[in-house]
């Protein structure tokens, strides 16, 4: 499927997504690979990324940013708190920011907005906090406008984001019980009036049930709208 010219993009599983901008940057999303089950194992050793977005600080979503980071000397945008726990970890590039705020990063224009969901990373037997949860707006060289909701349930204020940034693809979270479901990712869709979705955040374990099939039955009355159901390691260009 064309999604745009010039740009691919990666499932790795989860939450988890590699973009190759038009400007030829590597992006990535949630970077949670060798621990994540379903991350085929060619793509768990990340040797080239440019900026790494990191939604909130739980481990299946913070996952290998450090190492990547450390590796490739990518910019870690994230917030405030989250961003000031890595430098402690010896992440020197952190780009911090928060919901509402816009900033412009190895060519990039993100902009962070709400998430509802929880947020907090554990050490050594405690939870740190870590900000609060987010989800990304990308725009990309060419305008292209990517909304990644990081984990969420649907929230009234989507129509908002619909409205304002104008994503031309979303991903969202459909696998239940630490998420939303089909049936409000479905909500989700009208809220955001956006014509593509990639379905994310299910399958890895067995406890996250939501299935594209049951997000298609549950927004079939949608014109227009195309659900990208993409198996762990496909590219979409």
């Amino acid at each position: 499927m064309n999604l745009n010219h010039d740009v691919s993009i990666t499932w790795l599983g989860h939450a988890a997504f590699r973009l190759r901008t038009p400007g030829g940057k590597e992006l990535l999303i949630d970077p949670w690979l060798t621990e994540n089950p379903s991350c085929p194992s060619e793509h768990k050793g990340v040797e080239k990324a440019d900026l790494i977005l990191v939604t909130h600080g739980h481990g299946d979503h913070l996952g290998d940013t450090i190492p990547i980071a450390q590796r490739t000397g990518a910019t870690v945008v994230g917030m405030p708190e989250l961003c000031y726990w890595l430098g402690g970890k010896g992440i020197q590039k952190a780009a911090p920011m928060n919901k509402g705020g816009s900033q412009v990063v190895e060519g990039i224009r993100v902009t962070m907005v709400h998430a509802d969901h929880s947020c907090g990373i554990m050490e050594d037997g405690q939870v740190i906090y870590a900000g609060e949860p987010v989800g990304f707006i990308i725009e990309l060289e060419n305008g292209f406008r990517i909304y990644h909701a990081g984990d969420t349930n649907v929230f009234g204020d989507m129509k908002i984001i619909g409205e304002l940034y104008r994503p031309d693809l979303a991903m969202i979270p459909i696998g239940d019980l630490y998420t939303m479901a089909p049936r409000e990712a479905a909500y989700a869709c009208r809220l955001l009036d956006c014509k593509k979705i990639i379905p994310m955040h299910y399958s890895t374990f067995p406890v996250l049930t939501g299935t594209p099939q049951v997000l298609r039955q549950e927004t079939a009355a949608i014109e227009g709208l195309q659900i990208l159901e993409m198996k762990p390691g496909e590219t979409l260009k």
